[in-house]
């Protein structure tokens, strides 16, 4: 196994910060350091501060929090191939975010995204309940059950949402989408921030909590407080991104993967680089929707559909080609 320097960190923080300038300056509105400095400054520095700034923060904030929320839920699960999307934990969240638009459409943001996570919490649960119960604990097995369960809680959050006539806010949490992000409405990711530096500090626990109860216990270490923990961060992260700007699939199943090729399973020393790569990724596909069908764009949910999928035969194949 290659292990990438330290030193690496920072030019990787640089290639994200060269990324983000980029993004700034990509749509439909002319915005330029030309526009800026010269033919209508008041209107470009507001498209600038207004749109593209809360944007772009928006999606390195949703990217690094999606992506570590990955890696702990497969420390957690002890499986490669779970995360938000693969598990449930979106799809009960966004139940959540539909059942109070139903009952309580009045009800503040931070309290929509109290809901979701309570119900994308619930909906973790029943995964890890559900694996309990299965006697195959094969890699392949883990994510077809979560893959399964969340498409059982799809059909009755669409179904619920089609009776009721809320099926088009439904496939709005359903496809990331960061179009809409404009100042004073992707302030809720900030939260996830803070929880991925909760996970940061709590990283060594939740290494050893991924070598199993036994091993965790015998190491000194509660292994239930730890396991609700990161079940707490997953879940709240997950609401607070969904509510913002929509689900990301696949996410935090590529990146911790690819990190982990080259830094091992070491989650304090793999999450800066799983942070730091899965904002890359949004901001290049986010990028990339704005560029291929220019002036339109192509939602963010659709990309990493797209390049998330094929990822992610790609790395089922090399594992089973490894285990063959």
């Amino acid at each position: 196994m290659k292990t990438l320097p330290f030193a690496t960190l920072p030019i990787a923080t640089v290639g994200i910060g060269l990324l983000a300038v980029w993004s700034l300056f990509v749509g439909v509105s002319d915005v330029s350091l030309a526009t800026l400095l010269g033919g209508a400054p008041d209107q470009a520095a507001q498209v600038l501060l207004v749109s593209r700034l809360p944007r772009t923060l928006a999606l390195i904030l949703a990217g690094a929090a999606m992506a570590v929320s990955g890696l702990l839920l497969q420390m957690l699960v002890r499986n490669r191939f779970v995360e938000p999307s693969t598990a449930g934990t979106a799809e009960s969240a966004i139940f959540g975010m539909m059942m109070v638009s139903l009952l309580a459409p009045g009800m503040p943001v931070f309290g929509r995204m109290a809901v979701a996570s309570l119900c994308a919490l619930a909906g973790t649960g029943l995964f890890l309940a559900i694996l309990r119960q299965v006697p195959l604990r094969s890699p392949l097995v883990v994510p077809l059950v979560g893959i399964m369960l969340g498409g059982v809680i799809t059909a009755m959050t669409e179904f619920i949402a089609y009776r009721q006539d809320l099926i088009q806010s439904v496939r709005g949490w359903e496809t990331g989408d960061f179009s809409a992000i404009l100042l004073g409405r992707y302030e809720l990711l900030w939260l996830s921030a803070v929880l991925t530096g909760v996970a940061y500090l709590a990283a060594d626990r939740f290494t050893v909590a991924g070598m199993g109860r036994d091993v965790a216990t015998n190491l000194g270490i509660d292994h239930r407080k730890v396991m609700a923990l990161g079940l707490v961060i997953v879940s709240m992260t997950t609401a607070a991104v969904i509510a913002t700007c929509g689900m990301i699939p696949f996410l935090g199943l590529i990146v911790p993967n690819v990190v982990s090729l080259v830094r091992g399973d070491n989650m304090r020393g793999s999450l800066p680089w799983v942070a730091l790569m899965g904002a890359g990724l949004v901001l290049a596909c986010d990028i990339a929707g704005r560029l291929v069908i220019h002036p339109y764009e192509i939602p963010i949910g659709t990309m990493m559909g797209v390049i998330g999928s094929a990822l992610f035969l790609y790395l089922l194949l090399r594992r089973s080609g490894h285990a063959g």
